[in-house]
């Protein structure tokens, strides 16, 4: 069966796979350009996301926009996801459990998508998607090619709240993703399929 956006929208929204979807407010589908070279990924929605079902607004929005644009980004640019759609209570991590059952919805905005470069946000994305033992602390901004797409890692915004001389760091790091896309553009790679 071929998924269009709305059959995962509707799939998302209809979601019961996993206990969090017992103490959502809202499921949380990714949101932005839909033919986007830049694919987001974090780790789960926050207060805010599950209480308007929508990813990164709130104090860490504030602070993705900001990147952004000091990196010459705007939000429709890009298309912003979580690993998992709906917030775990407290903000904890989420379970491997909670991640299994939600990692199809993923893989179908990837295949949707089809970006050249994909940005894991924070620790937890970046353990899912790049590799279990990937520390963020020294290995942000490094980039690895699998399966047609490039791939790096920076802090989550969140972790700018919580300690503000970060953002230089994850600032270059968004920078350098700008250059990486620009980079693929130019050699005509904008099809992750052909990078």
């Amino acid at each position: 069966m071929q998924y269009t956006w709305k059959d995962i929208e509707g799939h998302v929204a209809a979601c019961t796979r996993c206990p969090l979807s017992r103490t959502r407010n809202h499921p949380v589908m990714g949101r932005g350009n839909g033919g986007a070279d830049i694919m987001l990924i974090a780790e789960a929605p926050g207060g805010e996301e599950d209480r308007q079902g929508i990813p990164f607004v709130g104090p860490s929005g504030e602070i993705l926009d900001s990147l952004l644009r000091d990196c010459g980004l705007k939000r429709a640019e890009i298309y912003i996801t979580n690993i998992v759609k709906c917030r775990p209570p407290g903000n904890r991590d989420p379970g491997e459990e909670e991640k299994e059952a939600c990692f199809p919805y993923l893989k179908y905005e990837t295949y949707l998508l089809k970006p050249a470069v994909i940005v894991c946000l924070g620790r937890v994305a970046a353990q899912r998607i790049l590799s279990p033992d990937f520390k963020i602390t020294r290995q942000h901004g490094s980039w690895t090619y699998r399966k047609n797409y490039a791939l790096t890692a920076t802090y989550h915004p969140s972790a700018i709240l919580r300690d503000s001389s970060k953002y230089g760091a994850v600032k270059q790091d968004f920078c350098e993703i700008v250059k990486k896309r620009d980079e693929l553009r130019l050699s005509g790679r904008t099809d992750c399929r052909r990078v």
